[in-house]
């Protein structure tokens, strides 16, 4: 059931009656839902519980604001807001906490996060977008503390470019921009750099966002005065309050147990930001949890005796049941038997759920024990296998694990051994781990045929008389082309808008196409991303631009955790199409010329990773991503906006493939494998080995993530049987990421007749001006040394000893 949210404002007293309890009838479900759900935890049949229990009246009133269109950015606490919305039903909510695989079970993540992790389904199955403005939204949460403040940013974004940027169909996403983005988060996870960065943000911005704080006074143990300047966070901001000269917050405070104060502050909230475009803070006050942070302790631990018995009495539920009393809404015979009906159907759809979470182990099971049974009388081993058997048989309520577990150890005892049974059960096997694995890996990345590994390359045209250009100029010009194109295309940043970046890429683009589309930002690249996630999960198509490679280390945060992970944790139910554009590489000094790109692959998977080594292939890639619909982050070479390139004729239309190596020079000795700014140096020592005798190939990987699909690496080891990384980023790094992906993945050991190698650059961050560069990464001598003393070592007397 999805009740239609009404206000005091527009119904009759009959109806707010039934309002009232129809209210009353979700916040008593859920409240029973968070009593049995941490029972179900400490029996043992969920591993983790975390619950609304005490949130759940704001919640309502929340939820009676909230309108088709608008989008929630949340956090665990709130499946009473799901629920009254009709998202989320009791055995949903138990499917959930038992991390039920079945989508249509367990709508929220199937099982891949923990209970308490909200979404609705954004995409078809066919990937194309649902109506977004016909349905309440929420976007996936997840578990970092305040992670879900920065693309909250994004989502209200979203609603000003719809209402103030022409030509963009805004069908499925927006009715001229009436849509608020409504953020929740615990009192004291204010305190974290994400939630003030977004919150100054919103505020200079001006944007339709509505942030609840659902404050119970305490951080797991600690209380607010540890959190919280004067112990009070809207106390605290009371500084972002708008006044009659200067834009900001409007400020709303209103205590967790008053229903109807509650209902005119959300009412009140909704109408601010939905008209004016104006951020609101609603602090909620003097709430509580009953049973504690989390299943993982108690709080009667860490709370005064006197707090608990103030709990007790102030429970948000328990005051709004002695309310409606009180007003003769109901009468207290009435509500006992709303709460035993409430309390039978919790406890049947956990039992329902247990059931169905069951049952396909439990068919699973019985298969097993039948093949174990057959493969153990015609073995040697007999005693051990029945041993795993009679385990299993004893095993009532199986996990997968289990089965997968005790059927693989089975074939340990039947080693040497060749009989039809066991290759049934060596086919029993891998059918289950075939049809269960997925479950637990899929949609990592796109698996349509709209992917973007899958957009053909088309290469640069040229005129018959090719003009020579900056890099930047390509660039440049791509982009407008690609703004003319994509009228939902914008880009964000420090510096983009009004100068075009610090490089020039983006150079009267700002005045051609206005100051929405083509934007300055603050110093904040935490919520710059989270405007580039938010906006892209309402259909528009943003690239945020981080000024410098080493700036991405302030935003890691969202982009590892929430934007990498997105499509698989919603298993391919919502979708972030966000470009990450930024610049690196030989750069000089200890700040700015970092390339952490070991870690970006290590974290960023979910991601493409794409290392352009000149202009016009990072301007191809920006076209390969806006014909697709995946997330990716682009690294544009800062020595080379000023270096030379032919210009295009093509502009916005030719497409650098992602996910293949391109083989620059050919070669017999060794392969050279490297990328970004450093290839144009290995590129020069190739033709420096010549007058030495050694020709080597030289390839640019182009793509890291993913890195080449093709496996044409391993092709040239099988032709030159040598093989040399060549990378900036620190030993272990990218560099090692590399070597894994061609010796192991693709079997390039096979055809090495010498040990594989690498060349990275020091393990500190590179010291200031050139002879820091030189002396800190891998310079043009080192290569040619490295790459010598590895022909030496096969043919010293071709190759005498150099130094």
């Amino acid at each position: 059931m999805k009740p239609k949210p009404s206000t005091s404002n527009d119904i009759s007293f009959d109806d707010f009656k039934s309002q009232i309890l129809q209210d009353y009838e979700t916040a008593v479900m859920s409240r029973e839902c968070s009593l049995l759900g941490r029972r179900e935890v400490l029996s043992g049949k969920a591993k983790f519980g975390i619950f609304g229990d005490g949130k759940e009246l704001p919640q309502l009133a929340m939820a009676r604001a909230f309108q088709d269109g608008d989008f929630r950015s949340g956090y665990y606490r709130d499946q009473t807001f799901m629920m009254a919305l009709g998202y989320l039903s009791p055995k949903a909510f138990f499917h959930g906490l038992y991390a039920t695989t079945d989508l249509e079970k367990e709508p929220m993540s199937a099982g891949r996060q923990m209970g308490g992790h909200f979404v609705t389904h954004s995409l078809n199955e066919d990937g194309t977008w649902k109506n977004l403005t016909e349905q309440k939204n929420s976007s996936a949460d997840i578990s970092c503390t305040a992670g879900q403040m920065p693309r909250l940013l994004g989502l209200a974004q979203a609603s000003k470019i719809y209402r103030h940027v022409e030509g963009i169909d805004q069908s499925n996403f927006s009715k001229n921009g009436n849509e608020v983005a409504w953020g929740t988060i615990g009192n004291a996870s204010t305190s974290e750099g994400h939630f003030f960065e977004t919150l100054n943000a919103a505020g200079v911005m001006q944007v339709p966002m509505v942030i609840s704080i659902w404050d119970d006074e305490y951080g797991i143990s600690v209380p607010s005065e540890f959190h919280t300047t004067k112990g009070d966070i809207s106390k605290a901001l009371s500084g972002l309050q708008r006044d009659e000269t200067h834009d900001g917050f409007e400020i709303l405070k209103v205590k967790g147990w008053d229903y109807t104060a509650l209902i005119h502050a959300f009412e009140n909230a909704s109408d601010i930001a939905r008209e004016g475009h104006v951020p609101v803070l609603v602090h909620v006050t003097e709430l509580t949890q009953p049973q504690g942070h989390s299943t993982s302790g108690s709080h009667e631990r860490y709370k005064s005796t006197e707090r608990l018995e103030w709990e007790r009495k102030n429970d948000c539920n328990k005051r709004f049941r002695e309310w409606i009393i009180e007003n003769g809404i109901s009468t207290e015979e009435e509500l006992k038997k709303v709460e035993r009906e409430i309390k039978h159907k919790v406890r049947s759809a956990k039992k329902e759920a247990w059931s169905e979470f069951l049952k396909p182990q439990l068919s699973a099971k019985k298969e097993l024990v039948q093949l174990l049974e057959k493969v153990s009388a015609q073995s040697p081993n007999k005693a051990f296998i029945n041993k795993l058997k009679n385990d299993l048989i004893a095993t009532e309520e199986p996990l997968k694990k289990d089965l997968a577990s005790k059927s693989r150890q089975a074939l340990r005892y039947l080693l040497g051994e060749s009989t039809p049974e066991k290759k049934q059960l060596q086919q029993w096997i891998d059918n289950f781990l075939k049809s269960n694995e997925p479950h637990y890996s899929s949609h990592l990345y796109n698996e349509l045929e709209n992917k973007a590994t899958k957009i053909e390359s088309v290469a640069p045209s040229y005129p018959e008389k090719t003009e020579e250009v900056d890099g930047r100029i390509i660039l440049r010009d791509n982009f407008d082309a690609l703004f003319s194109k994509y009228p939902e295309a914008l880009i964000f940043g420090e510096d983009t808008g009004n100068i075009g970046d610090v490089n020039q890429g983006l150079e009267g683009l700002q005045k051609k196409y206005g100051e929405l589309r083509i934007a300055d930002t603050g110093i904040r690249e935490t919520s710059i991303i989270g405007q580039g996630i938010g906006m892209a999960l309402r259909g528009l198509r943003p690239i945020a631009e981080i000024q410098y490679l080493d700036y991405i280390l302030y935003a890691i945060q969202t982009l590892s955790d929430d934007l990498a992970t997105l499509m698989y944790r919603t298993v391919g139910k919502q979708k972030a199409p966000l470009i990450v554009r930024t610049r690196g590489h030989r750069l000089e000094g200890i700040w700015h010329s970092g390339s952490p790109m070991g870690g970006l692959v290590h974290l960023l998977r979910g991601m493409y990773i794409l290392v352009p080594r000149n202009m016009t292939q990072a301007a191809g890639f920006y076209n390969t991503l806006m014909k697709s619909d995946e997330p990716a982050l682009v690294i544009e070479s800062l020595n080379g906006y000023r270096l030379k390139e032919q210009k295009p004729a093509n502009l916005g239309e030719f497409c650098t493939p992602i996910g293949k190596v391109e083989t620059l020079k050919e070669g017999t000795d060794i392969t050279l494998l490297s990328y970004g700014s450093t290839l144009r140096i290995v590129e020069k020592v190739a033709n420096d080995l010549l007058e030495v005798g050694i020709d080597a190939e030289v390839i640019d990987a182009q793509s890291l993530l993913p890195f080449d699909l093709d496996h044409d690496v391993v092709k040239s080891l099988q032709k030159t049987n040598r093989f040399l990384v060549i990378d900036e980023d620190v030993p272990g790094g990218c560099s090692a990421y590399l070597m894994q992906e061609v010796v192991e993945k693709q079997g390039g050991y096979k055809y090495l007749d010498s040990a594989p190698q690498t060349l990275s650059a020091k393990e500190h961050r590179p010291a200031y001006a050139s002879d820091g560069d030189y002396f800190s990464k891998p310079n043009a001598e080192d290569i040619f040394e490295k790459v010598y003393q590895i022909m030496h070592e096969s043919d010293p007397k071709s190759y005498p000893s150099l130094r």
